[in-house]
């Protein structure tokens, strides 16, 4: 099971949130094909969020073939994420590192900043690609112009 923590003042939208913390729990390992999500009900109570932003959350979790809602059941995890389980001998390592660094005085938002650094050094972020959904609609936005102009109007509003 997931607990999801919602930070109120990360500018991050809700939604986007509990996306986010399924994704890093099926990475980890920490959920499994088969498992059951918290119910919409269940996210409420724990987050105080409301029940739309976690229905907006599992709808998106769902067209990108990640879970499955089964009416009357619940919400249901498809597929896995990565290869990074929890008890990995990695997060061993790099929770010993982030130790030392709270040792040596480092803050969190110092940490991340370094992290981040070194992340994109090894793992450069992909250049940004137009989904097919927008090249789609971006298409059909110009077929609309370029063969179908919209009738000018008088000044009465009637048809030139």
């Amino acid at each position: 099971m997931v607990d999801y923590r919602i930070d109120r003042h990360s500018g991050v939208a809700t939604y986007v949130q509990i996306v986010q913390q399924t994704k890093q729990a099926l990475r980890l390992g920490l959920l499994a094909p088969g498992d059951k999500l918290p119910t919409a009900r269940e996210v409420v109570e724990a987050t105080a969020v409301n029940p739309n932003t976690v229905l907006k959350a599992y709808r998106e979790l769902e067209r990108e073939g990640l879970v499955e809602a089964r009416r009357g059941l619940g919400t249901f995890v498809r597929r896995s994420l990565g290869a990074a389980p929890a008890d990995s001998p990695l997060r061993a390592e790099l929770e010993q590192w982030a130790a030392r660094a709270r040792e040596a005085g480092l803050e969190r938002e110092d940490v991340a900043a370094l992290f981040t650094a070194v992340l994109e050094t090894h793992y450069p972020a992909p250049a940004p690609a137009q989904t097919q959904a927008q090249a789609q609609a971006q298409a059909q936005r110009h077929r609309t112009r370029t063969h179908h102009p919209a009738p000018h109007t008088t000044s009465q509003g009637d048809p030139s």
